[in-house]
């Protein structure tokens, strides 16, 4: 990605409220990443790597920013910026097909925490 787009590498979760609760998801979306590195994830650097929600609602941009502001007030980040953004979702474009199924096709390198 060339950086120029302003486009961010994303993941788009579909979820069934009844199942799973977007509370939940925002909880594992933090507990996989580091969100206080700026354009920064892993070895992957520039602003398509930043962490970023894209909601699809105002409550959940609203419920995303509380949750953030939890999040700061905890030990885990005391004295540390959260640089992740929250704004609703703009378009969604999937990626090239060597990028779908990522981490199956590198032997499963990435360590997730579920829920």
């Amino acid at each position: 990605m060339s950086q120029k787009t302003g486009h961010a590498e994303t993941v788009k979760v579909t979820f069934d409220p009844t199942r799973v609760s977007y509370r939940d998801l925002l909880k594992v979306f933090f507990d996989n990443h580091d969100p206080t590195t700026a354009d920064r994830q892993g070895p992957d650097v520039g602003s398509n790597y930043r962490s970023a929600i894209f909601a699809n609602s105002d409550e959940q941009v609203r419920e995303a920013k509380a949750y953030i502001g939890t999040l700061a007030q905890s030990p885990r980040f005391r004295g540390k910026t959260i640089t992740t953004t929250v704004q609703t979702a703009p378009t969604f474009y999937p990626a090239e097909d060597y990028h779908q199924n990522w981490h199956a096709m590198h032997g499963g390198s990435c360590q997730v925490k579920h829920l």
